[in-house]
């Protein structure tokens, strides 16, 4: 493609080619690891840039078909295996610094990679995605709103042409292109309307169960040539295992027993699980209400899903158990040769079980569901059905009552019956995925991606509100950087260390010496009595004043402490008034005088203080001794009072 009247595209041309040859000369090797940058490319750039300036959209068409001639030339002339191939990748590197300039379409790279991808076949788009992975971040920073369309049609036509059995890796490069590209609140990806894929149909085949075919059978056989036998004979003919008794001796059943007695139980789970015929229809049949879940709003289908999970989970539950009792069985040269397997670097079962949809033959069905990693799968499907389930149950519809998108919101609500039923399946799902081995991680999985996939489902409901913010300007960051850091300084200086002693008391009263200050009495001296009755009435005043529980908690502790050192004192010397203190109330006989307190018992005796004392005092006349008696008498009188 040329367009040689065009004398603009002639001149864009020859500046796109003297680009590339720059570009050839600092990539000599052509790899794609090799990025071009505008430093590499000398003026040229900026000679494209005057010549498109003033001109519009203009230059951008003619800046265009220039590069789709170059890029045509080299389409045509080079294979993508081929090291000269690396022209294409330069020219990719300079449309790419050109629309970061605006000197061309912003999507104008993403035009060209797309009709790449559509000439080449998947191993050449294997490479056209390894120069995306490497550009990616470069490719998609700026003028992404004009690049995202072209990106994701770009990507979902490849998807179309890939097969998921046999390119699931380049599948996956592909999504993770997509979703590292694409904000992470952005809609294209968004199912709003809540559509199902209902297009994901499960065939399976149409199996007779096992009682029909075996009366086929029987019709088939002549009932003349056939030999009745008795159950009784039938059952002689057999040969019954051996049981070990307790003393170690062989124990033979008898012959011609009819039936050997099972645990209640075993039988119970024997009755209520199908045979294989039976259960290969009922469990692919759980495929439809997987793939379209507003099937079980239905009773009837309900009632059928309720079923063909329960029978699910119960063969589940004994292939397991007996999985177990053959791993418990298993030969000390088996495990040695398993742990040697593992040791020479074979990947493990669990790692390598990844299918996009098995298979559905009846001739597999046993085989699959021995697999570990298939009933995983299955039981993660009915995890999601039941979680969907849960979310309409009247509790979670209420916290959905406020959000816009109601196409998302079901009418239909999920009786206690119901929900009782899926919490329990839950539960029991729940411990199935937690056995086996590394059972507890791979659960922890599951259940970490089905909480997250709810917060998902909640912001599809509100309408996908915007999750990215604006970033804070610098000036905000640095006001708010030196507010946290006022905060988080002291505004006052302690004048000690914490924990230190206080030494102020070697600086007051400079004129006493320290060491007269350690003779003081009060430091040695116990205190009186009446020295606690002015502060412990105080904080009695604070505690009947204390605005708050803390300021009356505190009133209360100096209270108790102060009382208790008035009482240690006080049981020295007034301990016959303690029976008087009515649990540190009524300290007023604490803090009465031994004057005060000798009246009051004079007076419940019955004696009269003063009397006395004016017996003692007698006339001198009777003599020394005459009054030494009576000073003895008088002392027994207050001494009997007082004892």
């Amino acid at each position: 493609m040329s367009s040689p009247g065009v004398a603009s595209v002639e001149t864009y041309q020859s500046h796109l080619r003297e680009l590339l040859r720059r570009g050839q000369a600092a990539n000599s090797t052509g790899s794609i690891e090799s990025i071009l940058r505008a430093e590499d490319l000398g003026g040229t750039i900026e000679q494209i840039g005057q010549l498109s300036n003033g001109s519009g959209g203009k230059s951008y068409a003619a800046i265009e078909t220039a590069c789709r001639n170059i890029f045509y030339d080299l389409l045509s002339s080079t294979s993508i295996e081929d090291p000269a191939f690396g022209a294409v990748w330069n020219l990719f590197d300079i449309v790419s610094i050109l629309s970061d300039l605006e000197y061309c379409e912003p999507g104008l790279v993403f035009w060209l990679v797309e009709e790449l991808l559509d000439s080449q076949t998947i191993e050449g788009c294997r490479m056209v995605f390894d120069y995306l992975d490497s550009r990616r971040e470069r490719i998609t920073t700026k003028h992404f709103k004009q690049k995202n369309l072209i990106i994701l049609r770009a990507c979902n036509e490849l998807l179309r042409r890939l097969s998921r059995a046999e390119d699931t890796v380049f599948c996956g490069r592909v999504f993770i292109f997509l979703f590292q590209s694409f904000p992470l609140g952005d809609r294209s990806s968004v199912n709003l309307r809540g559509e199902y894929h209902v297009e994901n149909v499960t065939t399976f085949e149409n199996v007779q169960p096992e009682e029909e075919n075996h009366q086929n059978d029987c019709m088939d056989v002549d009932s003349k040539s056939s030999i009745k036998e008795t159950p009784e004979n039938t059952t002689a003919s057999v040969p019954l295992p051996a049981t070990v008794t307790q003393n170690g001796t062989s124990d033979h059943p008898v012959a011609g027993s009819k039936s050997v007695k099972l645990d209640q139980s075993e039988e119970k789970l024997e009755e209520a699980m199908p045979d294989m015929d039976t259960l290969y229809s009922i469990f692919w049949s759980l495929q439809h209400y997987f793939s379209q879940p507003t099937k079980l709003f239905e009773e009837e289908n309900l009632r059928a899903f309720k079923s063909g999970l329960q029978s699910t989970m119960s063969k589940f539950q004994n292939v397991h158990q007996d999985q177990q009792a053959r791993g418990s069985t298993k030969l000390p040269l088996e495990s040695k040769r398993a742990l040697k397997r593992k040791r020479d670097g074979q990947q493990d079962e669990l790692s390598s079980s990844f299918n996009p949809k098995y298979l559905t033959s009846r001739d597999l069905f046993e085989l699959e569901i021995s697999d570990l990693a298939f009933r995983r799968h299955i039981l993660v499907q009915a995890l999601i059905l039941v979680d969907f389930l849960l979310s309409l149950t009247p509790k979670a519809k209420k916290k959905l009552e406020q959000t816009s998108n109601k196409s998302v919101l079901y009418a239909y609500t999920l009786n206690d019956e119901n929900a009782k039923w899926a919490n329990n399946v839950r539960n029991d799902i729940a411990t199935y995925l937690q056995q086996g081995p590394e059972g507890k991680f791979y659960y922890r999985m599951v259940d970490t991606v089905l909480s997250r996939d709810k917060n998902w489902v909640h912001w599809k409901a509100e309408g996908c509100p915007p999750i990215a913010r604006d970033p804070i300007s610098a000036g905000d960051f640095a006001e708010a950087a030196k507010g946290a850091q006022k905060a988080c300084t002291n505004k006052k200086i302690r004048p000690t260390a914490m924990g230190t002693l206080d030494l102020k008391f070697l600086s007051e009263d400079h004129n006493i010496d320290g060491m007269e200050k350690l003779k003081s009495p009060s430091r040695y001296t116990v205190p009186t009595i009446h020295s606690f009755k002015g502060p412990i009435a105080m904080d009695e005043c604070d505690i009947e004043m204390a605005k708050n529980d803390e300021e009356k908690q505190q009133a209360i502790d100096a209270r108790a402490s102060k009382l208790w050192r008035t009482l240690r004192i006080a049981s020295k010397s007034k301990l016959n008034v303690f029976d008087k203190i009515d649990d540190g109330h009524n300290l007023k006989p604490l803090f009465e005088s031994e004057s005060v307190g000798l009246e009051d018992k004079t007076e419940r005796n019955g004696t009269d203080v003063g009397t006395e004392e004016q017996a003692v005092k007698v006339d001198t006349q009777g003599g020394e001794d005459h009054t030494s008696k009576d000073q003895n008498g008088s002392n027994f009188t207050q001494d009997s009072a007082v004892h």
